[in-house]
């Protein structure tokens, strides 16, 4: 779990590196396309090639325009906005699941998970507060809305698990994302300058590998012990904003972050066994 997220964090340093050269769902296309090479590797590997096509096809095409409209809103907030600060706020979506999986999936959500949520806003709206970074701030509702489509699609890959493959669930948001996301780029697509292309390479190879290693952790581990380590995420987001950007976040940000995380870190303890949710690549 270690692993995924520091690959998923070097490949959203990637992401950042290169939005301020191409649009956002430009972004969003190079990063599901440059990961179908190596995930086709990975299924052909696992011998579950057939599976893809055994799938239900309405929820796979729902998630590819979430997975559209979370990358290329993603992808917009990393031009101005922190790796720390854009992750700070993305740590909601966790909240945002156990929310919805009450109206949407049917599952009780207890007093204590409602309190957790309730401490998780309270984060959010104090990374959120007026200032340049604040709550009239498109780069930051823009994570919102990235966090709360990954909400939904996760909602989304709770019941795809019944029937569906993880490696059809994998490759077909990677295709529909990346050729979705490159049709509507088409008109503003802009020419990929030499230099970038090792940068679009170490995008794909980090979002299979990571999503493989995440794959593993969780079906080889407790649940409820794995997924509070994708927190660390923050620590990578610092670094990697100290090395590459020059930049940390003032302490309100860092105190709104810890609010955030204390939250869901207490949800998933209440959250044991199976009712913990498979984090997907992004």
């Amino acid at each position: 779990m270690l692993v995924a997220v520091a690959l998923f964090s070097l490949m959203d340093a990637g992401l950042k590196a290169l939005s301020p050269h191409y649009p956002p769902m430009q972004m969003a296309a190079l990063r599901g396309l440059s990961s179908l090479p190596l995930v086709a590797l990975w299924i052909l590997a696992s011998g579950r090639a057939a599976s893809l096509l055994r799938i239900r096809w309405p929820l796979h095409l729902f998630r590819g325009l979430l997975g559209i409209a979370m990358m290329a809103s993603f992808t917009y907030a990393l031009r101005t906005l922190p790796l720390s600060t854009a992750y700070s706020l993305f740590f909601i979506a966790p909240l945002l699941i156990t929310a919805l999986s009450g109206p949407l999936l049917g599952e009780r959500v207890g007093r204590a998970r409602w309190l957790a949520i309730g401490f998780g806003i309270v984060g959010m709206l104090v990374i959120l507060r007026p200032s340049g970074e604040g709550l009239l701030s498109l780069p930051a509702l823009a994570v919102l809305l990235a966090a709360s489509g990954y909400a939904f699609s996760a909602i989304t890959v709770r019941v795809l698990a019944r029937s569906d493959s993880s490696q059809a669930m994998v490759f077909w948001l990677m295709t529909l994302m990346g050729v979705g996301a490159a049709l509507l780029a088409a008109p503003q697509w802009q020419s990929i300058a030499a230099a970038h292309w090792p940068i679009i390479a170490g995008i794909g190879l980090c979002g299979t590998l990571g999503q493989i290693a995440i794959t593993e952790a969780f079906s080889r581990g407790e649940a409820s012990v794995i997924a509070p380590l994708e927190y660390s995420a923050l620590a990578w987001a610092l670094g990697l904003d100290l090395l590459l950007w020059r930049h940390l976040p003032d302490g309100i940000t860092l105190l709104g972050a810890a609010i955030i995380v204390a939250a869901g870190v207490f949800l998933i303890r209440q959250e044991r066994g199976p009712k913990a949710v498979l984090p997907e690549a992004q």
